[in-house]
């Protein structure tokens, strides 16, 4: 069962900073700069995790993962205002 998990990073460095964007891109959708939306499956999210631990520097850096649920899961804890910022329901992540 695929869940979607919101990712959202502070990376203090550029260099790790953009390298984190390109990784990330690769499981999920930029919501804003260092934001993601990610639908993923148990495995899909231990290799994300993984990934993660490579790039940042954990004494510099953090990173936030919200489980907001399954995909078909009603979202009634999420709040949006402004112009829509969740990707297409149809497009599937990208593992890299």
């Amino acid at each position: 069962m695929r869940r979607r998990f919101i990712v959202c990073y502070d990376i203090s460095d550029p260099k790790r900073l953009r390298k984190m964007f390109r990784k990330m891109r690769g499981f999920g959708d930029p919501l804003q700069k260092s934001v993601f939306t990610c639908d993923l499956s148990i495995r899909e999210r231990a290799h994300m995790m993984k990934a993660i631990a490579r790039i940042i520097d954990p004494s510099d850096d953090s990173v936030l993962i919200i489980d907001t649920g399954a995909l078909d899961a009603k979202r009634e804890s999420l709040e949006y205002m402004g112009k829509d910022i969740m990707p297409d329901e149809g497009r599937a992540a990208v593992i890299v």
